[in-house]
């Protein structure tokens, strides 16, 4: 069963969708409604249904602004909004469909056959990750491995430089002088990089420790072999000199 919430200002608009969506699917369970933005956003930091309705139009927080309140990336968005225009910049925001109020049901239907789509994606790029993820605990030469724009990317450790933190996305600079950009918070890249190769020296940056040049001591800052300079928070100091 595939797990929808509703965000909406308008309580009969969420009535009508939910009407909508059990006459026209036996396999979306509605396990949440919210009229108010920021109930929802607090709901969602603690679960994660498989797709999410959003109204674009709200009083307090439209829905843009709600997206980026939110890590949306593991579930389908769909907005719904009685204005056309939004529907593209509703796409670029990684929303999967739009749906125009009042909803047309020939639309539901497409809607929740994109819905379905996702969701079986999703699941099979989860087992394939677990899968992988467990036959790579076992290798000698590690490498991690990153789900981002459709594909899974295997990277060396060995080739990573450092990792820099820009909110919601992280860069991975790597020795030959390329980078990638992940959809994914900096402390969520220090959970799966191994602890004896990486350390987090700053609230915005990840260092392999077998990359570093120099220390400088009096103004807090490690030089890589690229001789880039990575600041090193004050507060990390004494950890990392006992790091190493």
């Amino acid at each position: 069963m595939i797990k929808a919430v509703i965000v909406d200002d308008e309580p009969k608009a969420i009535k009508s969708l939910t009407w909508e969506l059990e006459n026209f699917s036996n396999e979306i369970e509605i396990v949440e409604t919210f009229t108010s933005p920021e109930k929802a956003i607090t709901y969602l930091k603690t679960y994660t249904p498989d797709c999410l309705f959003l109204d674009i139009n709200m009083p307090t927080m439209d829905g843009f602004q709600f997206l980026d309140g939110i890590n949306h990336k593991d579930y389908a968005v769909i907005i719904t909004t009685a204005y056309n225009e939004y529907a593209l910049k509703a796409l670029k925001n990684e929303a999967i469909d739009y749906l125009l109020k009042p909803i047309d049901s020939d639309d539901l239907k497409e809607t929740i056959a994109k819905i379905k789509k996702f969701y079986t994606s999703n699941l099979s790029i989860a087992k394939v990750e677990e899968v992988l993820l467990n036959f790579n605990a076992n290798l000698k030469h590690q490498k991690i491995i990153l789900n981002t724009d459709g594909k899974l990317v295997f990277l060396n450790i060995d080739d990573i430089l450092y990792v820099e933190s820009d909110g919601n996305y992280s860069t991975f600079f790597m020795i030959n002088n390329q980078k990638m950009v992940v959809t994914k918070k900096i402390k969520e890249i220090d959970a799966i990089l191994p602890e004896n190769y990486f350390f987090r020296i700053h609230n915005s940056y990840i260092i392999n420790l077998n990359k570093i040049k120099e220390f400088v001591k009096n103004e807090a800052y490690v030089v890589m072999d690229t001789d880039e300079k990575i600041p090193v928070a004050r507060q990390r100091k004494s950890d990392f000199l006992n790091k190493l």
